[in-house]
């Protein structure tokens, strides 16, 4: 095994173990900004994993995904802070 395989698999394992805490930040938040918060980090550890998992794989389309959802997250992340403050500018 490689040593960029071996340093793909260690960031896999450290993105899982963000994706855990960040079910923690949002099941026990105390308020709706740090459950947003932890959506927002679920977000782009689910978005660092499918780029980890296009390098490993040599697949290239898959970052065409990523630059999809990637567009996506960012509007789901203004609409969210904008419902969070009632629309206030």
């Amino acid at each position: 095994m490689s040593t960029a395989l071996i340093g793909i698999d260690i960031a896999f394992a450290l993105c899982a173990v963000v994706a855990l805490l960040s079910v923690v930040r949002i099941v026990r938040g105390p308020d709706r900004g740090s459950r947003l918060v932890g959506a927002e980090l679920l977000t782009v550890t689910v978005i660092g994993l499918i780029a980890l998992g296009g390098v490993r794989s040599g697949n290239t389309s898959t970052f065409d995904l990523v630059l999809v959802v990637t567009m996506a997250a960012f509007l789901a992340a203004v609409s969210l802070a904008r419902a969070l403050v009632g629309g206030a500018r």
